[in-house]
C-alpha cells in the first residue's frame, strides 16, 4: 500500500497546524461561523444536528493495521465509541467536540491519514474496488492509478472551488465493484486488441436529486495521458459547470444540457491544447507508486484452486459460501466482515471491533484491510487454512455474519438520527427489514437493498434492488420504494413503485416484494433478473394490489 513520502508528511502536517490556529480563532470568537465554515469543510468537519461530525479520508478504501488501530482509538478518544463506515470508504465520527477536532487530525497524521477533501466544492476521496490487487478478473490493480488521481487532485488550485463537489473511481474489470458508472468520473482500465492498457473515460453520473448514468464519452485513453485527460474533463466542467443554483451544478447535468457529443468535443479539443503542456507526472513518480503496491510475499501452500477447508461447522461453511470471494493467488481467499448483524446498525463498528479488525488484518492479511462502499470492510489475501481461526475470532466479536450481497447487507446513510439534511431516518429502517427477513435473506439470495434519509443519496437508493427514500411529507417521515435499480457492469436506476409507507409500511411492502418474487423467479434468478423479465406492473400489484 502506499506510504507517506517527506512531502506528503510535511503537507499534511502544515495543514492540521494551519486548521488548530483556525480552530482556536473561531472558539475565540475572532472569526464567525460564516467565516469558519468552508475552512471546516475543506477539513472534512461538518456540523450536524446534535454535534460536529469529522469525515476522515481513506484512499481507495486502503487501510493498515496501524491505520485502522488509530481509527478505533480515535473513536473511543473522541467519540461515543464508535465509527461509522461510508459508501464513499471513508469513516466517520458523529459525535465531535470542536475544541478535540485538530487532535483528532493531528493523531490521523501520526499514521499517514487526513481529513483533507472530505467535503466541500473540490475533488473528493477518490474510490476504488474493494478486491483490488486480490480479484482474479482485473487487468491490472488499479490503486497506483487512483494514488495517482488522489495526489493530483490533492490541492489542486484550479478545482480547489468547483461549481459542486466531485467524486471519482476507478475500476480495472468488466465486474464493477465501485458503481464507476454513478460518479462524475468513472474510469475502468481496459486493454485494447494489442494489448496496451488504457483508461476508458466514463463522465455525468451520478444519484442525489437528479439520478443520471455517465456515459462514455472515451472508450480507450492511453495510461500515461490519464491525468491530462481528467484535466480537461474537470476544466470544462470547471469553465461551463452552474453555479447560480447548486442543484444544477454538478457535472451530470453539465453532459445532459450539453449533450454527450458536445461536451466530448470540448473535453477533446482542451485535451489536444494539454497535450503540451506536461500535466502527466513523470513516468517515474508512477514506477514508484506502483512498487508500494506489489503483491505481498504469498506462500504457495497449494495449487487446487478450491477451498481446502473443514466444512464440518456449517456456520462456518456458510459464511464461505456467502463472505468469501475467490482470488487470484492459489490458496487464498478475499474475505468480507460484514458490519451489518441483525438488527444492527449499518456500517457501523465499535472502536473495539476496529482494533480487532485491525489485528486480524495484521495477522491473517499481510497488514492489510479495505473499506468497501457498501460499508462492510474486506482482508483481501486470507491463506484459506487460516480461514477458520479468522472466522473465530469474528464471530465471537458480532462480525461474522453471512449476508454479504444478501437482503440484510443493508446500505444506509445516518438519515435524521443524525444529519440535518435528512427528511425520514434510515437506521430504523435497515434495523426493522434486516430483523424481519433474517430467517429468509438464504432463501431470497442477492438482493441488494438501500436505504436514503433525503434526495441527496447517500445510501445510493438509486442504485438498489430495492431501493428506498425517506422524503418528508407534511410533517411527517414518509417512505418511498423503489426497483430494478443496479450498480454494476449492467447499471441501471430504480423506479418508483407508487405512493409512499410509514416506517412499518415500507417493511411489509418490501417483504411483499420478496415474497412476489420468491413466488415468480425462474431457475437461478436473482431479485433483479426477476423484476426485468416480470416488469414493475406485476410487482406494483402485488405491493399495492
Amino acid at each position: 500500500m502506499y506510504r507517506y513520502d517527506t512531502y506528503d508528511q510535511a503537507m499534511v502536517d502544515a495543514r492540521v497546524e494551519e486548521f488548530r490556529d483556525q480552530v482556536r480563532r473561531r472558539l475565540e470568537g475572532h472569526i464567525t461561523e460564516d467565516q469558519f465554515k468552508p475552512l471546516r469543510l475543506m477539513n472534512g468537519l461538518y456540523l450536524q444536528l446534535h454535534a460536529y461530525m469529522l469525515r476522515v479520508a481513506v484512499p481507495y478504501g486502503t487501510l493498515s493495521s496501524a491505520q485502522m488501530r488509530m481509527l478505533g482509538d480515535i473513536a473511543d478518544k473522541y467519540d461515543r465509541g464508535y465509527g461509522h463506515f461510508t459508501t464513499r470508504q471513508n469513516i466517520q465520527y458523529n459525535w465531535i467536540k470542536l475544541e478535540d477536532a485538530p487532535d483528532i487530525l493531528a493523531d490521523l497524521a501520526k499514521v499517514e491519514m487526513h481529513a483533507i477533501q472530505t467535503s466541500g466544492n473540490c475533488i473528493r476521496n477518490t474510490t476504488s474496488d474493494q478486491y483490488a490487487g486480490a480479484a482474479a478478473d482485473e487487468v491490472v490493480d488499479p490503486r497506483p492509478y487512483a494514488e495517482l488521481i488522489r495526489q493530483w487532485s490533492t490541492f489542486h488550485p484550479e478545482f480547489s472551488f468547483l461549481p459542486r463537489k466531485f467524486k471519482m473511481a476507478v475500476i480495472a474489470s468488466d465486474t464493477d465493484r465501485a458503481a464507476m458508472k454513478l460518479h462524475d468520473i468513472g474510469i475502468q482500465i481496459v486493454r485494447n486488441e494489442a494489448g496496451e492498457l488504457g483508461a476508458a473515460f466514463y463522465v455525468g453520473g451520478g444519484m442525489g436529486r437528479t439520478p443520471m448514468i455517465a456515459p462514455c464519452i472515451n472508450p480507450f485513453v492511453p495510461l500515461d495521458q490519464m491525468i491530462t485527460y481528467s484535466e480537461a474533463a474537470l476544466r470544462v466542467y470547471n469553465r461551463h459547470g452552474r453555479r447560480d443554483n447548486k442543484y444544477k451544478a454538478r457535472i451530470k447535468i453539465l453532459v445532459h444540457e450539453l449533450g454527450k457529443d458536445e461536451y466530448t468535443r470540448q473535453v477533446e479539443a482542451e485535451f489536444q491544447h494539454l497535450l503540451g503542456q506536461n500535466i502527466e507526472p513523470p513516468l517515474a513518480e508512477l514506477e514508484r507508486i506502483k512498487a508500494q503496491f506489489a503483491d505481498p510475499p504469498f506462500e504457495k501452500i497449494g495449487t487446487v484452486p478450491t477451498f481446502e477447508i473443514d466444512r464440518s461447522d456449517p456456520d462456518f461453511a456458510l459464511w464461505v459460501d456467502n463472505n468469501c470471494l475467490a482470488h487470484k493467488q492459489s490458496g487464498y481467499i478475499a474475505a468480507t466482515i460484514s458490519l451489518k448483524p441483525i438488527g444492527g446498525i449499518p456500517g457501523d463498528a465499535s472502536g473495539e471491533q476496529i482494533r480487532l479488525m485491525a489485528d486480524l488484518a495484521r495477522d491473517y492479511s499481510f497488514d492489510e484491510c479495505r473499506v468497501t462502499h457498501a460499508q462492510n470492510i474486506v482482508l483481501p489475501h486470507v491463506r484459506k487454512d487460516q480461514l477458520y481461526a479468522l472466522w473465530q475470532q469474528l464471530d465471537a466479536a458480532g462480525l461474522g455474519t453471512p449476508n454479504l450481497d444478501l437482503v440484510g447487507d443493508i446500505i444506509a446513510c445516518p438519515g435524521l438520527d443524525y444529519c440535518s439534511l435528512a427528511n425520514a431516518r434510515s437506521i430504523p429502517v435497515a434495523q426493522k427489514i434486516g430483523q424481519r427477513l433474517a430467517a429468509k435473506q438464504q432463501e431470497i439470495g442477492e438482493l441488494k437493498l438501500k436505504i436514503s434519509g433525503c434526495i441527496n443519496a447517500c445510501g445510493h437508493h438509486h442504485a438498489g434492488h430495492i431501493g428506498i427514500l425517506g422524503v418528508d411529507k407534511k410533517g411527517t417521515e414518509n417512505y418511498q420504494l423503489l426497483l430494478g435499480g443496479c450498480e454494476g457492469a449492467d447499471t441501471s436506476l430504480g423506479q418508483i413503485t407508487g405512493p409512499g409507507f410509514d416506517e412499518d409500511g415500507i417493511v411489509d411492502a418490501v417483504e411483499k416484494a420478496t415474497q412476489f418474487y420468491l413466488a415468480q423467479r425462474g431457475e437461478g434468478e436473482r431479485f433483479l433478473d426477476t423484476y426485468r423479465r416480470v416488469g414493475m406492473p406485476a410487482f406494483k400489484e402485488a405491493i399495492y394490489g
